[in-house]
């Protein structure tokens, strides 16, 4: 079988941009499509091919020409979902292929997909269960019955089986195909530094109210074995900076220290970049030595509020002393830190120099701000249901306010901008 995998073009647009003409809100990073790449690795004995529309987004037409694809997966977070709708149709209308939707937004909103064009979603985790329905297609069956992918039918419920994750579904002994993304390979960088992906867990044992991350693995927290993960950053070869893109690299601390030290003893010399919460920071300093001295050199962490109030608002249960105590321990250490921050609609101008006084008081190496947005399937889109104004998902990108703001809209944005400008003027991680 001819498999298509693709993955949709930047697409996001921007409310600041084309209502205010405010454009100092950028993407600072490109990085490969490792849902794909994971995807593609168990598709053994099928001819597949991946094609990243984020760096080539006009060769969608003269790829479906040329491979003519049997089958296409297509991958999309929420702000990408209406263009893998167009991409289904084309694919659909140019070359008859069957069309299988998959990744965040499928995982958290399966029926956004039930429509015409498509003919099956894919919900959580699909290594396994995507490899499963390409042997059923290949054996003929039109209706196969799998645990995690869901049959469209135009006119009727979209119901399916839901899928009990376990260690299995990441089929470990199969690699990702990094090869198929090699030729784009000088595309994918962090503030300009060459940047390869790789997965040591999925899912997050947390729930925050507003991530949409639980949809991946039913809300369980797998870790991939230590010797697929020394593996996987292997395969990267001389690409020197390694994310590891998992939602809570440190979810496991054992996990973690035993990945640590494994580095160490295979002497890969590589510059890493992961995810923490800043209460396994501030429980677990040592463990943070240990991956500095094998080399950690960069953390994201989800400070999101700067209030215990909003903290609690959030489900996020952690305070600001730990967020305080954790960047101290970072400091001393010699880890920087990328913070993610959330910002309210609701934020009126104190809001705003509240923000920028505690950015000051407790600096971080690159401050992400966010716009608190409602993904579907999220416990925070079911609570701020009735006040959403804006339904199109492309404007879904964490930047743009999809429910009303406190202040006048363009004074919003040109405050949300200022937090942009007056915090990045000389970036570094």
């Amino acid at each position: 079988m001819k498999i298509l995998l693709i993955n949709p073009p930047n697409c996001g647009r921007s409310i600041p941009e084309e209502r205010f003409g405010i454009t100092s809100i950028k993407q600072i990073f490109r990085g490969e499509p490792l849902a794909l790449e994971v995807l593609a690795g168990n598709l053994h004995g099928h001819e597949v091919a991946i094609l990243d529309l984020k760096v080539e987004p006009d060769a969608l037409a003269e790829r479906l020409a040329t491979l003519r694809p049997d089958l296409v997966g297509i991958t999309a977070v929420t702000c990408e979902a209406n263009t893998a709708c167009h991409i289904a149709a084309q694919a659909k209308a140019d070359c008859g292929a069957t069309v299988v939707v998959g990744g965040i937004h499928a995982s958290n909103d399966p029926d956004f997909f039930h429509r015409d064009g498509i003919d099956f979603v894919v919900v959580g985790l699909g290594k396994g269960s995507f490899r499963e329905l390409v042997d059923a297609l290949g054996r003929g069956e039109k209706q196969p019955d799998i645990p995690g992918v869901a049959r469209v039918r135009p006119g009727a419920t979209l119901r399916y089986t839901p899928r009990v994750f376990d260690p299995r579904d990441l089929v470990e002994e199969m690699p990702p195909r990094y090869d198929l993304v090699a030729a784009n390979r000088g595309h994918y960088t962090l503030l300009g530094l060459p940047m390869g992906f790789v997965a040591s867990a999925f899912g997050c044992p947390f729930d925050c109210n507003f991530c949409c991350i639980a949809g991946q693995a039913g809300g369980r927290y797998l870790a991939c074995s230590i010797a697929a993960v020394i593996r996987d950053i292997e395969l990267l070869g001389a690409v020197p900076f390694v994310r590891l893109v998992d939602a809570n690299t440190f979810g496991n601390p054992e996990h973690a220290r035993a990945l640590c030290r494994a580095i160490v003893a295979a002497g890969i010399k590589k510059d890493f970049f992961g995810d923490v919460r800043s209460d396994t920071v501030v429980r677990h300093p040592a463990l943070m030595r240990e991956w500095k001295a094998a080399g950690l050199r960069t953390v994201v962490i989800g400070f999101e509020e700067i209030s215990d109030l909003g903290l609690a608002q959030l489900n996020k249960a952690n305070s600001v002393a730990v967020n305080r105590e954790a960047l101290a321990i970072l400091r001393d250490i010699g880890i920087s830190v990328v913070g993610d921050y959330i910002v309210s609609p609701d934020y009126d101008h104190a809001d705003f120099d509240n923000l920028l006084r505690y950015m000051q008081d407790n600096p971080v190496a690159l401050p992400i701000f966010t716009v608190l947005t409602p993904l579907p399937g999220t416990a925070l889109h079911r609570q701020m249901q009735g006040r959403i104004v804006n339904f199109d998902l492309d404007y879904y990108t964490l930047s743009n306010a999809v429910v009303p703001t406190r202040l006048p809209e363009e004074e919003f944005y040109r405050r949300y901008a200022e937090l942009f400008h007056l915090t990045h003027p000389h970036a570094k991680i």
